[in-house]
């Protein structure tokens, strides 16, 4: 079997892929990754072959880009779905994918929600395709209802074909309540957790709990949300506990300065490491990083700046398995986010001992559900009923 894995460049968004991918090759059959040209390195990392696509030039995706700051936060969700997600993004990918599906000839496509090009080309050259979730349903139902205007455009009735494909998700059912049904057919699986290594020594002879602090791979890079970083810091300025704040490659280095011995700010660490370890995990609220810090049994503390990142932090707060912080203005700015806030929240889930105990409960699920190799027969008779009809 050939299965052609589709997605767009964030590290959101090619992830959760992944364990679908290596699940297919080591039952033996051949895989291949088509996405942006920012997809390389990952790719290499995952030994994955390689079809690299083109991105839309600045000139068209700046404009929307600049439109983002004077918006709300549903206006601006709407204009990259459906301008650059469901638009300029499949524009510049669609060449590659075309020349990929009609050269490499796969049975089956798995693709991420937002990568819309392999959708398009599989629906013109009759592949089947398979859907791999990037957050909870809710986030799901919110891009491809707001992609499939543009979506029609490109294809008449794709969208409704879109929602008839089967759904993998690594998220448990009782996070991934609070939406309406499920995509039919769906198909839940648990991350696969890597053994974690050891933590270096970073504060000898401190033994207090762990706070660890991050905020993705993109918020650095965006004028709205990059605040973040100095107002995490403020908040765990004189915190009773160790702290590692991991700033990704978009903090340039020596530039958020510790405000103590008891914190540490390293541009990236591994997480299995940090979560074996970890007392609370204060984020933004991305689905790999909650899910992660789930999966490990850890509780959060949840700032959420964009995207689907509020609705995981509503599920975090609901469910007891963490608390939930929001700007006091009620999101127009992460800057109006109260350091103090913050703090509260973190010594909150520090002290009680609630929310460890419900995180733990939530990994207990977790581990209840199989592992991304079960997903292989699902793709296989996927992609049988393409050879069916052949």
């Amino acid at each position: 079997m050939r299965v052609l894995f589709a997605s767009t460049g964030g590290a959101g968004h090619i992830t959760p892929l992944l364990p679908f991918a290596a699940a297919c090759r080591r039952a033996g059959h051949e895989i291949l990754l088509v996405g942006p040209p920012g997809l390389t390195a990952t790719a290499e990392r995952e030994a994955i072959p390689f079809a690299p696509g083109a991105l839309p030039p600045e000139a068209e995706t700046g404009p929307v880009w600049a439109q983002i700051p004077h918006l709300s936060s549903v206006e601006a969700e709407r204009l990259v779905i459906g301008r650059i997600f469901a638009t300029l993004d499949v524009r510049a990918m669609v060449p590659a994918m075309r020349a990929a599906v009609g050269g490499w000839q796969p049975d089956v496509i798995v693709r991420e929600p937002a990568e819309f090009a392999s959708a398009v080309v599989a629906d013109e050259q009759d592949v089947p395709h398979v859907q791999v979730a990037v957050g909870l349903i809710a986030a799901h139902q919110q891009i491809t209802g707001m992609a499939a205007p543009a979506v029609e455009a490109w294809r008449a009735g794709l969208p409704a074909r879109i929602a008839a494909a089967p759904y993998l998700t690594l998220f448990p059912p009782s996070f991934d309540s609070g939406h309406g049904p499920d995509p039919s057919p769906t198909h839940r699986f648990r991350p696969p957790q890597p053994v974690p290594g050891p933590l270096p020594d970073l504060w000898p002879g401190d033994e207090r709990p762990l706070v660890y602090v991050t905020f993705g791979s993109v918020a650095a890079r965006i004028p709205t949300a990059a605040p973040v970083y100095g107002l995490a810091l403020e908040a765990v300025a004189d915190l009773p506990a160790r702290v590692l704040l991991t700033t990704g490659h978009g903090v340039g280095a020596g530039s958020l300065v510790p405000p103590g011995p008891h914190v540490h700010v390293a541009a990236w660490v591994p997480q299995a490491d940090v979560l074996a370890r970890a007392s609370v995990v204060v984020c933004h609220g991305g689905s790999g990083t909650t899910l992660g810090a789930l999966t490990a049994g850890v509780p959060l503390v949840v700032t959420p700046l964009f995207a689907d990142q509020p609705e995981n932090a509503r599920r975090v707060a609901a469910l007891g398995v963490g608390a939930a912080v929001a700007p006091r203005d009620d999101g127009a700015s992460t800057s109006a986010i109260d350091p103090a806030d913050l703090r509260r929240a973190i010594l909150g889930v520090l002290d009680d001992p609630a929310p460890a105990a419900a995180a733990r409960r939530m990994a207990d699920e977790i581990a209840t559900l199989p592992l991304p190799d079960g997903a292989v027969p699902v793709i296989a008779a996927t992609a049988g009923r393409r050879r069916a009809v052949r």
